[in-house]
Order: structure tokens, then C-alpha cells, then sequence
């Protein structure tokens, strides 16, 4: 995955005010409820000698999202009163924190873009207004994503609307368009969900290299208030959950693969924390492997710039630094190091790869 969208963050100098706050709004009264862990945020980043500038910008944007439905959250990072980024969170977070840091912890936020999958899903369900549509008349909804962020941040979708006998015309033109999303990198994986004869005769008219991208998921065709979702949610959310839960993205998938073999033969690759700081201190690190559920790891030593870091004060000075300070979030440094060489990230199970410390790195 890469993590170029975290790079405006770092482009500011800190110190930075930091929250992750839950921000659903499938809740009773949730303006309520967002204004109470509002407040509480403007507290403790108060509390903790934020400047007012940075937590009353911090504070504005909390709970602005209030057009996206359902459950969610947000991460907001602020820096001398300027925003620093704010992104919308495909999950509640695990822990609701406020910081006042000079590293800001972006990595709960990188974790939630994992597997960031792209894809194109397509719904196909009869017409569902009777009255006013005959019930020969199918509607075809085609959005592209990448996922989880396609939760919240989902793509347009086209619509329309196919007479049944007109079908192997519009299902011809659909696959063209899905082979085209597919070659040209914006799809690797086709969801197809829709009544089996009509999948069938869509998935018929791709390409034959394109076989395996396909992942045809069978609804009842006559049910179609329960879906598409709502505005503002991905079509079909439910159903890519369960297609891409355990999941990586192709090349996170053979990066995997790489670092397996790497590691049998004793080179290519390092497992563990000091070792993985080495490399991502000399610029070595193709992709930093992170283990979910992350496992706890001792504070880091950083410096100013993202390479001054290491295990000890002594280790951050060996590289001809005057001072240092301990960063008692070690994610907050590893993900700062990894953006600012270059490096991307692979979020893989535990129990598909076991890391000492639970990091490892796959090497340039």
C-alpha cells in the first residue's frame, strides 16, 4: 500500500495536535454524542499544553462529517492552528486519543486503508418501482473504489436502465468498460452481484484474461429496497466486506510471497524491530510489514528528520545528531521513517506471518 497520502501531514513542522475520534452516526442523537467527545478532546489536548490555535482547529473539524451515514470515525492532525490533514476513517477507531506530539501517530490511520484494494463493483437488480417501470426492466449500477475508504468515499455510479431482452447488447458494453477499469490498473477485482443468469451472461463477455479477477456474489433480484446501499455509502458495502476480509492487494500479495522466500533463504529481507529500523534508517525498505492485531512495541528515539531514529538515544546520536527525545509511540516514528523514504506498507494477519516484535520489511 502506498502511503503517499499521508505526505501533506509531515509537510508541516509540529508540534501537532492529534485526535481519532468515533464520529458514527447510526447512534440516538449522535450530534450529541459527537459534541460530547468533542469537548473531551478539546480537553485533553488542552491538558496536555496544546497551543490554542491547533486544538481550536482540531476541535472545528470534528464531527463535520456529518453528511456521511453510518458508522465511522476521523482522524484530525493540526500543527501551530494550521490543519494538517483530516481523513474520514472506514471504522470507529479502536482507541478514541488526543495527543499534543511532535510525531504524530498516523498509523492507525494507515492501517484502516489497508488492504486498499481496488475494484469495480457492479449491481444488477430489477427496476423497483413496478408502477412505474415494467418489471422487465433491469437497472445496472457500476461504481469503481478502492477498498475500505470506498465506505465512506465511494466513486459515482453509473446507472441504467435495460429492458430484459435488450440485455446481451448492455452487458457486452458493461464488460468493455470493466475490462478497460481492469487494464488500466483501477480494478483488480471485478464484483459481479446480481440474479446468477444475468452475472453469468455479464461475466461471459470479459475477457478471458480477466477470469480470475471475477468474484460473483447471487442476490434475489426482487429484493431490491435492501439494496443498493444509501447515498454515501459503496454499493454492495456488506458483500465486499465479506469478499475482501483477510485479503491483500495483489501486490501486497506477492510482496508476501517474496518475503517468504527471502527469508528461508537468509537474505533479501530483515524480521524485527532492530533490524527493520536499520534498514528503513539507510533507505533499504521496499515495503515495512506490520502485523493485525498490532503487538506492543518499547518507545523509539527520534530526532528531527525521519531517519533519526532507533532503539536507543546513543543509536539516533551515532548519526551525528546534537539531541534526541523518546517517542513513547513507536508506530508514530516507524510510519514517519517509512513515508519519508519512500518505503510502502503491507498490514498482514498474524497468523499468515509471524514477525518478531511484529515488524518486519521486505528489502529494495
Amino acid at each position: 500500500m502506498k502511503l503517499t497520502f499521508l505526505g501533506p501531514l509531515y509537510a508541516r513542522p509540529g508540534p501537532y495536535a492529534c485526535a481519532y475520534l468515533d464520529t458514527s452516526r447510526d447512534v440516538e442523537e449522535p450530534d450529541s454524542a459527537i459534541d460530547r467527545r468533542r469537548r473531551h478532546v478539546h480537553e485533553e489536548l488542552a491538558a496536555q499544553g496544546a497551543d490554542v490555535a491547533s486544538t481550536g482547529t482540531v476541535a472545528r473539524v470534528l464531527g463535520a462529517d456529518e453528511d456521511i451515514p453510518g458508522r465511522h470515525g476521523q482522524a484530525v492532525f493540526a500543527a501551530r492552528g494550521h490543519l494538517a490533514l483530516v481523513e474520514e476513517l472506514p471504522h470507529p477507531p479502536e482507541r478514541e486519543t488526543a495527543t499534543f506530539t511532535t510525531v504524530p501517530d498516523a498509523m492507525p490511520l494507515a492501517r484502516q486503508h489497508a488492504p486498499d484494494i481496488p475494484y469495480v463493483a457492479v449491481a444488477v437488480h430489477r427496476a423497483h418501482d413496478p408502477e412505474d417501470v415494467p418489471v422487465d426492466v433491469w437497472e445496472i449500477g457500476v461504481q469503481s473504489g478502492r477498498w475500505p475508504v470506498a465506505r465512506l468515499a465511494p466513486g459515482p455510479v453509473d446507472r441504467r436502465t435495460v429492458p430484459y431482452d435488450q440485455w446481451p447488447r448492455a452487458a457486452a458494453e458493461v464488460a468493455a468498460g470493466l475490462a478497460a477499469a481492469a487494464d488500466g490498473g483501477e480494478a483488480e477485482t471485478i464484483v459481479l452481484c446480481g440474479p446468477p443468469r444475468m452475472t453469468t451472461a455479464l461475466a461471459g463477455r470479459l475477457p478471458r484474461r480477466l477470469s480470475g479477477r471475477v468474484t460473483r456474489v447471487a442476490k434475489d433480484a426482487d429484493r431490491a429496497e435492501e439494496w443498493p446501499e444509501p447515498p454515501g455509502r459503496a454499493i454492495l458495502e456488506a458483500d465486499l466486506a465479506r469478499v475482501f476480509d483477510g485479503r491483500l492487494a495483489a501486490l501486497d500479495q506477492q510482496r508476501l510471497e517474496r518475503f517468504r522466500s527471502c527469508r528461508a533463504r537468509g537474505e533479501g529481507c530483515v524480521d524485527g524491530l532492530a533490524d527493520t529500523l536499520d534498514a528503513l534508517r539507510r533507505g533499504e525498505v521496499e515495503a515495512l510489514f506490520v502485523t493485525d492485531p498490532p503487538e506492543p512495541r518499547p518507545p523509539l528515539y527520534v530526532g528531527v528528520t525521519p531517519r533519526q531514529v532507533g532503539l536507543s538515544a546513543e543509536e539516533v546520536f551515532a548519526q551525528g545528531v546534537d539531541s534526541c527525545w523518546q517517542e513513547s509511540a513507536p508506530d508514530a516514528a516507524l510510519i514517519r521513517v517509512a513515508v519519508g523514504t519512500g518505503a510502502d506498507l503491507v498490514v498482514v494477519a498474524r497468523n499468515r506471518l509471524a514477525l518478531a516484535d511484529g515488524v518486519g520489511a521486505l528489502l529494495r
